[in-house]
């Protein structure tokens, strides 16, 4: 069976949503989101933290997502006191830069989904010591799940946005999968991460990666 790609001339952001929301990830995000919410309005007990909180998170996640991108989707297969370490999130985005139109592969893998709302809660309501601001982390965290698998997804699109922030995670993303997959690892950002961590360069010094569709391979 061929696997659905994302190509469509015409491509209006309406038809984009229409297919994102046929896949499980996007409902799921947005369960834990609602869900979140509703917990923590019932919650109450507003303080400041609970504003400065989303605000760190929000001014840390380039630099998370930035390490995800390099230390975890790109590792490398490697054998660990004999053991072969290869995670089913590298794994996967292998077969997504081998083929970054099906759509399957662009969305979070439902085991590394797991995995994710599994830490989100042990921070949330374990390590962060208040409730209320816990749930606010997962509010918060929720929220950025949404907006990454919204933005990688529509960036694997044919919609063309109108506004220059698209435009430019758009450009950057593109060039990470077609260009050079050693540059440009932000998603959800135009380069914030990779301009203050050395993977933003001119593009046109850049030659073009034998290895962006097939990596690690030898050529």
């Amino acid at each position: 069976m061929t696997p659905t790609r994302t190509g469509r001339r015409g491509m209006t952001l309406t038809d984009a949503a229409r297919e994102f929301w046929r896949h499980p990830t996007p409902w799921l995000l947005a369960g834990a989101l609602a869900a979140a919410v509703v917990a923590r309005i019932a919650l109450g007990d507003w303080r400041w933290s609970d504003a400065v909180l989303p605000v760190v998170v929000l001014a840390v996640f380039p630099f998370v997502e930035w390490v995800i991108h390099v230390v975890v989707l790109h590792w490398r297969p490697r054998r660990i006191a004999g053991v072969m370490i290869d995670p089913v999130l590298a794994r996967k985005h292998r077969e997504h830069h081998s083929d970054p139109r099906v759509v399957k592969l662009i969305f979070i893998p439902l085991q590394s989904l797991a995995g994710a709302f599994a830490a989100a809660l042990i921070v949330g309501l374990v390590l962060i010591p208040r409730t209320a601001l816990g749930v606010t982390f997962l509010v918060t965290v929720a929220a950025i799940g949404m907006v990454y698998e919204w933005t990688h997804y529509l960036v694997h699109t044919d919609y063309k946005a109108k506004t220059a922030f698209y435009r430019a995670i758009y450009r950057n993303h593109r060039q990470h999968h077609f260009k050079n997959e050693h540059y440009w690892y932000a998603v959800t950002t135009p380069g914030l991460a990779d301009r203050a961590l050395g993977t933003y360069p001119d593009p046109q010094t850049v030659p073009t990666s034998p290895t962006a569709r097939n990596l690690f391979s030898r050529v």
